[in-house]
């Protein structure tokens, strides 16, 4: 059963971060449900990187977390890819 809530939860974490980097129309959703769980697990490592606390894993804050994890993660890629 988790296994299904956290395929949604990087679903529309993904999903959301695409929107933002306008890199939506290029990705499918097992790519949004990669970008947002990889994207969650960097956000968190980054919150703890910088000793801010971690949220609770399924909150608003832990929400806006991932979805920054992903941008972050969405631009990086798009970076490498410029450069290739």
């Amino acid at each position: 059963m988790y296994i299904l809530l956290w395929l949604l939860f990087g679903a529309i974490v993904g999903y959301v971060a695409s929107l933002i980097v306008k890199k939506n129309h290029r990705m499918g959703l097992v790519s949004n449900i990669l970008a947002g769980i990889i994207g969650s697990a960097l956000g968190m490592w980054l919150l703890d990187l910088l000793e801010l606390g971690k949220p609770d894993t399924f909150s608003i804050e832990g929400f806006l977390v991932s979805i920054g994890g992903a941008v972050i993660l969405l631009l990086v890629i798009s970076a490498i890819r410029r450069r290739l």
